[in-house]
């Protein structure tokens, strides 16, 4: 298993950012070469995966680099409308330009979302956006983690094609259930060829399976439990690795990736 590109999508608050860090380190401990992608509208997978707050801080997502866009697209984001500027922008190099070590095996790049409110979708920052994630899921020989815009963002922007696997991060409630029904529907349909569902926060574990079997039958699923202590980890600014072993968060993604991936 050298090359596996892995979307990890859901509503909001929902763990996204936790899983894709805790997957991204158990592959890099399995020797493979992982990159992990963090294409939110906040990003943060950065601390999550371990580079220490204030450097987290400091960095500027790809489609926030103004100068980095108008140079790869030809138009400024802003200032793009009625302004011709290249939808298939030169991407190859980005990576090994913009991305952050973490370990040998790991790499992390900020791609970041889009301020729609001020670009809109037809924009320089999505073209060079789309263009650099169809680059790295169609020639780079690696692990690649998305941790993904919250919602449908990623779908109706034609972004989560030629993924292997989606995972769809849901808390054990109706409403969030309903949501990622919707979300792997959309996923089944652009292709995605193994949707699965991790509900996350899970107090009562039986309460959750009956749910997720009226709610989402037939999908195969991962429950992973609630962690009180989550919260203070992520106010102290831990990256995953520095989690308790025994955190239910630690375990339950430890034990989806091991029956998942762990081959």
């Amino acid at each position: 298993m050298r090359s596996m590109k892995i979307l990890v999508a859901g509503k909001g608050g929902t763990g996204k950012t936790t899983v894709s860090a805790l997957l991204s380190h158990f592959f890099c401990s399995s020797g493979h070469d992982v990159l992990a992608l963090d294409t939110d509208s906040t990003p943060n997978l950065a601390m999550s995966i371990g580079v220490s707050p204030d450097i987290s801080k400091s960095i500027v997502p790809l489609v926030k680099n103004e100068d980095l866009v108008e140079e790869r697209t030809g138009a400024r984001p802003g200032e793009s409308w009625g302004v011709f500027f290249n939808l298939s922008p030169e991407v190859e190099d980005i990576v090994e330009k913009y991305g952050i070590k973490i370990k040998d095996k790991l790499s992390l790049l900020v791609v970041g979302s889009i301020d729609s409110a001020k670009q809109g979708c037809l924009c320089p920052a999505i073209a060079l956006a789309r263009s650099l994630l169809k680059h790295i899921l169609l020639k780079n020989d690696q692990i690649v983690i998305v941790d993904a815009e919250a919602g449908a963002e990623v779908f109706g922007r034609g972004l989560a094609e030629d993924f292997d696997y989606m995972l769809c991060m849901s808390e054990p409630t109706l409403r969030s259930l309903e949501i990622s029904k919707n979300l792997i529907r959309m996923a089944d349909e652009l292709g995605i060829r193994n949707n699965v569902l991790v509900v996350n926060k899970v107090v009562d574990e039986e309460r959750a399976i009956r749910l997720v079997k009226r709610v989402v039958p037939g999908v195969r699923s991962f429950f992973v439990g609630y962690d009180p202590e989550m919260s203070s980890y992520e106010e102290e600014g831990l990256s995953v690795e520095r989690y308790p072993k025994n955190s239910p968060v630690v375990v339950g993604v430890r034990r989806m990736f091991d029956l998942l991936f762990g081959r």
